[in-house]
């Protein structure tokens, strides 16, 4: 390595990593602003609370690390244009291309090491949040409860006047709203003078034991003349006890399903491992789909006793010709019944064959994301490279600009990719590919420019310089405003 190249290399290093550690920081008090009603007013050690920002802060890199290549690449190569570095070094025959040999070597190395964090580090990470996140309400149940507000835990809202007891278990004043399945707003509200948090060390059910209260259950008639009198049910109990789920808490579902929920906690081969029994499981579901809606039209036998060929081609035209007016009748409720009743179950299998389908297109997302994080690294520095010097403008002002905008086009483009291909929409494939697809063409553009030396005023859209002729304009204008 000659002395150009490793004073190149120095330059950029340094800058990559000082602003690297900026953002990261950025990105980490975010971080803590979104989680911040788990952290604040616990009675939580330092110690777990450096656990909680250690453990979440991997996940940040997807975000941090292209942001960060992109505006040390645009600095340091628009600080080497604006002070003329970059034109000695022209001057001496040494291109673009040559500057960047050994920061392009360092770029694919980043890449690679840059997809092992993700296949590997995160995923860890992830499953050392989540299980931190339990560990801190199964030893401090009341974390999940705020004084003298409303706490949304699992289907209930829970308020509190106060807490008292090694680990905040005993509460004062208890009142609660509870939701009915398949109704909106609370139709039963349940008050006690005190209560306990009870919770297993290695139990995902936190027990809530209320003492001295009363019970309030709006009934809901069935008749519409009826719901005028606000009937409701009151009773009340020395001892009413109600289990609250704790995975609902750190938005993670125990269950069979749980990784579903959970596609960052997997590297690359249990991804595919997954992605293989979903698309079984989806397939061997469509099938069995099919079979059962064929069995329930009961086609062969409908009408009673009287039995139709199943499967032949030629059917009667008309009932009419075989069967006389009561047994019409019995024929036509009967298909009406059937047809009914199929529908049904056909939106209901069709719902749930759907949401099986997004969790599988989720999981495709995750994996692919993998790769293309690793490729938008390269890409990202190809843009910001030439671009910064094309504008020849170092220092942290026009810089970040121009990477804030670029960077959040990338990240909004792959956002909307990502839903569509959630609902199906677009492939899962093509959406974690989007975004770096789009940008690649202005790499190649804006290499292109600073290889040959062309500033970007010189883009040419056919046989007109569409730019050149707004700067005359603009020019003409301010010119008669003066005179």
């Amino acid at each position: 390595m000659k002395i150009i190249d490793r004073y190149i290399f120095n330059r950029f290093l340094q800058t990559f990593f000082v602003v690297f550690l900026i953002v990261m920081f950025v990105m980490i008090l975010q971080m803590i602003w979104l989680y911040i009603a788990e952290l604040a007013g616990k009675d939580l050690e330092f110690s777990v609370i450096v656990k909680f920002i250690v453990y979440a802060s991997p996940t940040l890199i997807p975000l941090t690390l292209p942001l960060s290549i992109l505006i040390a690449s645009i600095m340091v190569f628009g600080e080497f244009s604006e002070h003329y570095e970059f034109a000695a070094m022209k001057s001496t025959g040494i291109s673009l291309q040559r500057a960047i040999r050994y920061l392009i070597v360092f770029m694919i190395f980043l890449s690679i090491g840059t997809f092992f964090f993700a296949n590997n580090v995160i995923p860890a990470s992830q499953r050392k949040f989540i299980g931190l996140r339990r560990n801190i309400v199964r030893l401090k149940p009341a974390v999940a409860i705020t004084e003298n507000q409303f706490n949304e835990v699992g289907d209930i809202n829970i308020k509190v006047a106060s807490k008292y007891g090694d680990n905040d278990q005993y509460l004062d004043d208890v009142i609660i709203h509870k939701q009915k399945a398949n109704l909106k707003g609370n139709y039963t509200v349940i008050k006690s003078k005190s209560g306990e948090l009870v919770s297993g060390k290695d139990s995902d059910v936190l027990s809530l034991i209320l003492r001295d209260g009363f019970y309030y259950d709006e009934v809901v008639p069935k008749k519409i003349k009826n719901q005028k009198k606000h009937p409701f049910v009151k009773s009340d109990f020395k001892e009413y006890a109600i289990n609250l789920d704790l995975s609902s808490f750190n938005d993670v579902d125990m269950s069979k399903n749980d990784y579903i929920k959970n596609r960052k906690m997997l590297n690359v081969n249990l991804l595919r491992k997954d992605i293989d029994s979903f698309s079984v499981k989806l397939n061997k579901d469509r099938e069995d789909f099919a079979k059962r809606t064929v069995q329930r039209l009961k086609i062969g036998t409908i009408g009673g006793g009287i039995n139709f060929p199943c499967y032949t081609s030629t059917y009667p035209e008309s009932i009419e010709h075989i069967l006389q007016y009561e047994k019409q009748l019995m024929v036509l409720n009967e298909a009406n019944r059937l047809i009914k009743s199929n529908l049904n179950r056909i939106r209901q299998e069709g719902t749930d064959v759907q949401r099986n389908k997004e969790n599988l297109n989720k999981f495709e997302i995750a994996l692919h994301e993998k790769y293309a994080l690793a490729f938008a690294c390269i890409v990202l520095f190809f843009i910001g490279a030439p671009l910064g010097a094309i504008i020849r403008k170092g220092g942290l002002g026009l810089p970040l600009l121009y990477a804030v905008g670029i960077f959040l086009a990338y990240h909004f483009i792959g956002i909307f990719a990502k839903s569509s291909a959630e609902n199906g929409a677009i492939s899962p494939f093509l959406s974690s590919w989007l975004s770096t697809l789009i940008i690649l063409p202005l790499g190649v553009l804006l290499t292109y420019k600073a290889t040959t030396e062309k500033n970007l005023i010189t883009l040419n859209f056919g046989k007109f310089k569409w730019v050149e002729i707004l700067d005359r304009f603009f020019i003409t204008i301010f010119k008669k405003k003066k005179e």
